[in-house]
């Protein structure tokens, strides 16, 4: 299966690599792996992010084609939200 393929050959992390400590991206791999198998839980557990993450993609597509002002104010309160999440994650690993 593609999954478990894919599950073997992750890509490292270099900061994790050169400097011992996780980055604040660790973890989305092993994530999306485990959306795209339908564990939802368990892929919010990997990396919080994640989800809003997906979200904030699929809004920047449809403003693209949109273009919206009300779409774009959401969008940059989304963005904060998001900086937020990934910022209290990275801080929630060392703890």
């Amino acid at each position: 299966m593609f999954l478990d393929w894919l599950e073997h050959h992750l890509l490292p992390c270099p900061t994790k690599h050169f400097f011992g400590i996780e980055c604040p991206g660790c973890g989305m791999q092993r994530s999306i792996i485990e959306l795209l198998r339908g564990n939802f839980l368990e892929s919010i557990k990997l990396y919080p992010p994640l989800i809003p993450m997906i979200i904030l993609l699929v809004l920047l597509v449809i403003n693209l084609k949109v273009n919206s002002i009300v779409l774009q104010k959401v969008l940059k309160y989304i963005f904060i939200a998001e900086a937020i999440i990934i910022f209290i994650n990275y801080i929630l690993k060392f703890i």
